[in-house]
């Protein structure tokens, strides 16, 4: 299964132990080497940006509109997510989370890795923008350290409120994207997709929306199989 696609990255059980004792695995050590390669380089590219045209993203703690829309990752960033789940989050705090994910999946209704349906704005019975990463917690990511790469090369240059235009047609104008920090980050995806190739596997078939990603390694009932 895919979930198998990297050696020891499977799927937790809810019972098994949490905490300081979770062991670090080959893989997680592996993303998050990339995480620190990648925010190296990215931050290079700040001070440039700064430097030679004064270009300081929008985007600053708090502002979460990002974190409202589908945020796509693999099977290798998962595993690195749920990790850290494990072990930084207490009893009490991975229960909300597992509440917060089972909410969402209700809410999200459609076939893990496609996109909403487009008439989704139509329905009167969920909010698209209400329904936002379940590790969204008081206007703060609870796992910065291990977001995934295409959280961590998303920045902006316009008013942060112009980033929920994806989700609220009614607010514009569309966000003006930092894209020199995303190509920055095409390198380093490259590496984990190589990561997972590797394997044998077919990168594609290991993409799924982040939700549905954390409910399969968090090992919860209500996760949809790939």
């Amino acid at each position: 299964m895919i979930m198998n696609v990297i050696e020891n990255a499977r799927p937790r059980t809810a019972d098994e132990t949490i905490g300081a004792d979770t062991p670090i695995t080959p893989q997680e050590k592996f993303v998050n080497s990339v995480y620190a390669s990648l925010d190296s380089a990215i931050a290079r590219e700040l001070d440039r940006l700064r430097r030679g045209d004064g270009v300081i993203p929008a985007c600053t703690r708090g502002c979460s509109h990002c974190c409202r829309h589908h945020i796509v990752t693999n099977v290798a960033e998962a595993h690195a997510l749920a990790q850290y789940v494990r072990r930084e989050f207490s009893t009490g705090r991975i229960r909300s989370l597992r509440i917060r994910t089972k909410r969402w999946h209700e809410w999200n209704d459609y076939r893990p890795g496609s996109r909403p349906p487009a008439d989704i704005s139509g329905r009167t019975d969920f909010s698209r923008y209400d329904h936002c990463c379940p590790l969204l917690v008081g206007g703060a990511c609870s796992a910065y350290p291990v977001r995934p790469v295409v959280c961590r090369t998303h920045y902006v240059r316009s008013h942060p409120d112009s980033c929920r235009v994806t989700n609220d047609p009614k607010i514009g104008p569309h966000p003006t994207a930092i894209t020199s920090i995303a190509d920055a980050g095409n390198r380093y995806s490259a590496t984990i997709r190589e990561y997972i190739e590797r394997a044998g596997w077919d990168y594609s078939r290991s993409v799924m929306l982040l939700p549905h990603w954390l409910a399969i390694q968090m090992g919860w009932d209500f996760a949809v199989k790939p």
